[in-house]
């Protein structure tokens, strides 16, 4: 069942809290593009767009998501815990010795997919389960969410020629284009853009939307295919580090862990927005 962007805003901002504790905890993650992607997943998870259960994460007929930016496994784990997929206390033993939870994402943990984090394949394995569900005449879908500094990886490109090939109108693309990657901008270390207008070269469906407003997301999330017989990529903006303004749009938070003042910072602030949220909810 899907719910307001309110309470989407509430729990992508619980995510972001949760998820800093554990990157600071473990002493290990990466900060800025689990804060840059985190309401997209909130919307995925919580806004009643993905077809799982907690209870029964291999149910046959679950929708699949493939992390495709496996530096992205704290915010997965995150999201997955406070979904009810195991236990939110296992959250703290995040990329600790004899762990599941690895620094990118394992298969052993209930609701992941795929071993992914070499970047460039999640599109190809999300590609071969959308095909996978056409020749048995299910109705799951395939989802992929990646970076948009890991389109620079050609695998991508292969696999984006041969989605439309097959019709593949159960997948979905979506680009988390936050502009950064490890080392700076992408468009100063290698251009994407116009990056819509590749993709529909490639023969895709492509829209862009705010990958910050969840009342957004849900709407486009909500319409898929947006046409029949093509897969769907989405491009959704959004900014690196975001929710923390001294993390936001910072190259240098792709793979820092923040301090004891920092983080206790960046919580106050986070926090700050809730209590703002819930003012406005009130007004109401």
């Amino acid at each position: 069942m899907s719910v307001g962007p309110q309470i989407l805003r509430k729990k992508a901002n619980e995510i972001r809290q949760r998820n800093l504790i554990m990157i600071w905890e473990a002493k290990g993650g990466h900060t800025g593009g689990d804060l840059s992607a985190a309401d997209i997943i909130t919307v995925l998870y919580f806004g009643g767009v993905l077809n799982v259960d907690p209870q029964n994460p291999h149910a046959p007929d679950r929708d699949r998501l493939f992390m495709s930016k496996g530096h992205g496994a704290g915010l997965l784990y995150t999201t997955l815990a406070l979904a009810g997929f195991f236990p939110e206390e296992e959250l703290h033993t995040f990329m600790q010795p004899l762990s599941r939870l690895n620094g990118h994402p394992s298969n052993h943990v209930p609701g992941v997919e795929a071993n992914t984090g070499s970047l460039g394949h999640g599109l190809s394995m999300a590609v071969g389960a959308a095909l996978a569900a056409k020749m048995d005449g299910a109705s799951w879908r395939s989802f992929v969410l990646t970076g948009d500094g890991e389109l620079q990886a050609g695998s991508n490109w292969e696999a984006a020629m041969i989605a439309p090939h097959l019709g593949l109108d159960n997948l979905t693309l979506i680009v988390d284009r936050n502009g950064l990657q490890l080392s700076g901008w992408t468009e100063h270390i290698a251009p994407l853009e116009p990056l819509v207008e590749r993709w529909q070269a490639f023969g895709w469906a492509a829209r862009e939307v705010d990958g910050h407003d969840h009342a957004a997301l849900l709407e486009i999330l909500q319409n898929l295919p947006f046409e029949p017989g093509k897969p769907s990529c989405i491009i959704a903006h959004t900014h690196k580090g975001q929710g923390v303004s001294f993390i936001k749009d910072r190259a240098n938070w792709h793979h820092r862990v923040p301090t004891d003042d920092e983080l206790a910072a960046a919580l106050k602030e986070l926090r700050k927005a809730a209590l703002s949220e819930d003012a406005k909810c009130l007004e109401k």
